[in-house]
């Protein structure tokens, strides 16, 4: 009975448990064996990467893009116009309320296409 309420005291103190928090954060929101392409904000500035994500999405229908709001309007909205062309659904991830502001790195993730169950043959670049 008093692990129960030990149990119960800490998962309202601290927040439920989550299952590795840092790769769910790095990947906006999802866990890496369910992401079919992660390209950072680095490479998303290149200009084979609008088209490496058309073929991403073309290859994996299904699945979701998740696009870092904290990156510029140019890049966002280009992305987003990309989804929204080819009727794929989409998130746009603000990551407003963390408590930590740090500015946005080329080597944080800008765009993650991704499902909710494990991508078998995902794109290694």
């Amino acid at each position: 009975m008093a692990e129960d309420i030990q149990d119960y005291l800490k998962s309202h103190v601290f927040g439920a448990p989550q299952l590795k928090p840092d790769e769910k954060r790095a990947f906006l929101g999802n866990y890496r064996d369910r992401v079919a392409l992660a390209l950072t904000v680095g490479q998303l500035r290149t200009a084979k990467a609008e088209q490496l994500v058309r073929n991403v999405l073309r290859r994996y229908p299904g699945l979701r893009i998740y696009i870092n709001g904290r990156m510029g309007k140019t890049i966002v909205n280009q992305y987003l116009k990309v989804a929204v062309s080819m009727n794929y659904p989409f998130t746009i991830l603000a990551q407003n309320g963390m408590r930590v502001k740090q500015p946005l790195q080329e080597n944080d993730f800008g765009l993650v296409i991704a499902g909710s169950k494990k991508i078998t043959r995902p794109i290694v670049l």
